[in-house]
């Protein structure tokens, strides 16, 4: 997320980010602790874009990478409805738990309204490129495919890609959507 971050401030964004509570505790503590209740989650999500939308004049984004992603997938279409958000970008979108494909996390987005990107590695095991074309969707959802890419959008050294070339990718293709929702 730090070169991603770094590489999307370069392009032009400005990016905000933070950490949900148990987060905050992990890196006060040094203990792997599970994460906040759902409840939790989406409370400290809203209340962040909340007060970023507040002191922001341009068009608002929200996103995330994995868990992070997924929580404001929850909120987006509530958010957009509200006229606070404009788009979301999820970064390695967890369909489903590890080795749990019958447990899909779609049912919110067959239906969500807000222009939403998903850049998601080929080899995902929480969701690659074998699977996620299967589910049921909303025409709203666009899908990047990182070449060779698992969760953390890694290739495997046999593929000639490097994690820096992922990377970029992942880069481009979220600044090719932003300045798209934008300017639309």
């Amino acid at each position: 997320m730090n070169t991603i971050s770094k590489d999307l401030t370069n392009h032009g964004w400005r990016v905000v980010r933070f950490e949900f509570p148990y987060m905050e505790q992990r890196v006060l503590t040094g203990r792997r602790l599970l994460p906040d209740k759902m409840q939790v989650l989406l409370e400290t999500y809203r209340s962040v874009v909340e007060a970023v939308s507040m002191h922001c004049q341009q068009p608002l984004l929200i996103g995330g990478k994995s868990m992070g992603g997924r929580i404001g997938s929850l909120l987006a279409d509530s958010l957009y409805l509200d006229h606070l958000i404009q788009g979301v970008v999820c970064l390695g979108y967890p369909f489903h738990p590890l080795r749990k494909p019958e447990q899909l996390r779609t049912g919110h987005l067959k239906s969500l309204r807000t222009p939403m990107l998903i850049v998601q590695g080929e080899r995902d095991p929480m969701g690659g490129l074998k699977e996620v074309p299967n589910y049921d969707l909303s025409e709203q959802i666009q899908i990047r495919w990182i070449p060779d890419g698992d969760h953390s959008f890694s290739p495997r050294k046999r593929s000639g890609l490097s994690d820096d070339q992922n990377l970029q990718n992942v880069v481009r293709c979220v600044d090719a959507f932003m300045a798209d929702v934008c300017s639309g």
